[in-house]
């Protein structure tokens, strides 16, 4: 009972309170009209407030996601069901769910008359504007009277997961030379020698078997290599994206870190449709996706949901401590980097092997400037550092289409590779 007092409003314990007060005043005058005027003020929102909460336990609902994994920018749909159970009538129901602020504007909708032989659908749209796991929830019902005299809320539904998947912008051509467009008869590799044309030979590590150990490399380079046997993948590549947070400028869909997913994202799925090994890996080394060359749309969605739920890293420098591709081509998409982070990043890279870097610059967006006279000092100079050890590099800026930076990078992948092939 006196749960469904409590959902009497402002205007029902109004109303309450003066049938009560006309009871007492029928007495005290000893007026029965007056008492039989109270009995019925009393006995109104009395009434409703047991029938709304009568009704309020017989609602259901249901909702739908469609599809349950979009991309920022193209539009979703919510697709909602609701029913009442027994032929008890329903009154105004009051539907709202819970949508996140980067899905779109949070709906409403009002049920006038809720009929018992058939569901009610309604549907809202959803416009996703930032990548991330997302929740859309609770959906609650508030069931009111039509007299404004009593209402109570419910959850009909709790949450729903929608993953909003970064975009991928589509991408023409691969680079030639030494290296990705290639396949293996463009690679460069270090061989051991004659008669080991698979062998590749690498920097020694804590660890390695000393059995490995490649004496006429070590001798020639004066410093302890080892043999790498496995051979190397056909047309492997490996993405490594950087997602530090000190490395980025600029907040929620206009960041420069989306702008670094979204092209991580476009490369890593144009080189596995184009038939390549793609590996994702973080600026520390950590491997975030290894996809095959062959297979369908699952691959895919492996990569996108990987980048959907990556969270900014709170490091502040790069550090590996080897090298991140283990040997194959490697493609950085770099935010801001300090020279200790240069050096890390060079350091482990075979010059024979191709390394191609796409350098954010920043500072551009937060100020929103992207013309090449205006760039950071910082990034000019790890333009040349990186360039200096034997790196491709792409600077891009806020405003800088995906599509122009990808035909750069191949231009610039295609040129190095020409001169390493010449033996410069």
């Amino acid at each position: 009972m006196l749960r469904a007092l409590s959902g009497l409003t402002t205007r029902g314990r109004c109303l309450l309170a003066a049938g009560v007060a006309a009871a007492v005043c029928s007495f005290v005058l000893n007026e029965r009209d007056l008492l039989r005027v109270a009995v019925f003020v009393v006995a109104l929102p009395l009434l409703v407030a047991f029938f709304i909460s009568a009704t309020r336990l017989r609602l259901g609902a249901a909702r739908a996601l469609r599809p349950e994994r979009v991309s920022v920018g193209s539009p979703g749909e919510v697709q909602l069901e609701l029913w009442r159970d027994g032929r008890l009538p329903a009154g105004e129901v009051l539907l709202e769910d819970g949508v996140p602020y980067a899905l779109g504007s949070r709906p409403r909708f009002v049920v006038e008359r809720l009929p018992h032989d058939r569901r009610v659908a309604l549907r809202y749209p959803l416009q996703p504007v930032l990548r991330g796991i997302q929740q859309v929830g609770p959906l609650r019902a508030t069931i009111t009277d039509p007299f404004g005299l009593c209402e109570f809320e419910r959850e009909l539904i709790g949450h729903s997961r929608l993953v909003v998947v970064p975009k991928v912008v589509g991408l023409w051509g691969l680079p030639s030379g030494a290296g990705i467009g290639a396949g293996d008869d463009g690679s460069i590799r270090l061989h051991a020698g004659q008669g080991e044309a698979d062998v590749i030979v690498r920097q020694y590590r804590q660890g390695d078997d000393l059995r490995k150990v490649h004496w006429r490399s070590t001798a020639r380079r004066d410093e302890i290599m080892v043999r790498v046997e496995e051979r190397p993948w056909r047309g492997g590549t490996t993405v490594l994206l950087d997602h530090r947070a000190a490395a980025h400028h600029g907040t929620g869909p206009a960041a420069s870190l989306e702008w670094a997913v979204s092209f991580a994202a476009s490369v890593g799925l144009h080189l596995r449709r184009s038939g390549h090994r793609v590996r994702l890996i973080t600026e520390h080394g950590q491997t975030l996706a290894d996809t095959p060359g062959e297979g369908g749309e699952h691959y895919d969605n492996v990569v996108l949901d990987v980048l959907a739920a990556l969270q900014p890293a709170h490091q502040r420098d790069i550090t590996l401590g080897h090298d991140p591709a283990e040997g194959q081509e490697l493609i950085a998409v770099l935010g801001t980097v300090s020279n200790e982070s240069v050096h890390e990043l060079s350091r482990y890279r075979p010059r024979g092997i191709r390394s191609l870097a796409v350098l954010l610059d920043t500072p551009g967006w937060s100020s929103g400037v992207n013309r090449p006279e205006t760039r950071a000092a910082a990034t000019e100079e790890s333009v040349a550092l990186l360039r200096a050890a034997g790196w491709g590099v792409v600077v891009a800026g806020p405003g800088s289409p995906m599509q122009q930076v990808w035909a750069e990078l191949c231009q610039t992948a295609t040129r190095r590779g020409t001169l390493i092939g010449g033996g410069l």
